[in-house]
């Protein structure tokens, strides 16, 4: 899948671009705009995306520590800390003491974001039917088998 296009020979240093690049530079495409798209539809609530998604792995693992948070979101502990004072301050989470290590703090869910959490999941569908609209299912289960393969070959990155 290295090969190039006519085109590319019009601009200049182009022909050194290849398929492949032009396949991964489309996929970066696609995470920005969706990242975009996200944060202007969780804007009306308040929320960034990274609070968003604290609050959608608190909802699928509830109690998890900040250590935990900040290795699943790919932060460091200290913007998660600062992610989780904020969601505290909205009354969204609040941090409860390990029962086996009072150092370590469980991160849970109040009520107000359970309430949320509803209202947000109709946001985020609404994105994915734009972002796979016209693309039927047979090509999306195609395109997870693909990107699913493309994970397991790189394995567990450093």
């Amino acid at each position: 899948m290295a090969a190039t296009t006519d085109y590319d020979t019009d601009i200049k240093g182009a022909s050194s671009l290849t398929d492949t690049d032009r396949l991964f530079f489309l996929m970066e495409e696609v995470t920005r705009r969706l990242r975009r798209t996200f944060d202007s539809s969780v804007e009306q609530f308040g929320l960034t995306r990274t609070q968003w998604r604290t609050l959608a792995y608190l909802l699928r693992s509830p109690g998890m520590t900040q250590t935990e948070l900040a290795r699943e979101l790919e932060l460091e502990r200290a913007s998660i800390g600062r992610t989780i004072d904020r969601l505290e301050e909205l009354d969204l989470v609040e941090r409860r003491s390990a029962k086996n290590d009072r150092r370590v703090w469980r991160v849970h869910l109040r009520p107000a974001a359970i309430e949320l959490l509803p209202k947000m999941r109709v946001e985020a569908d609404a994105v994915y039917a734009r972002l796979l609209g016209g693309i039927r299912f047979g090509e999306l289960e195609r395109l997870r088998g693909s990107l699913a393969k493309m994970r397991d070959n790189l394995g567990s990155a450093p």
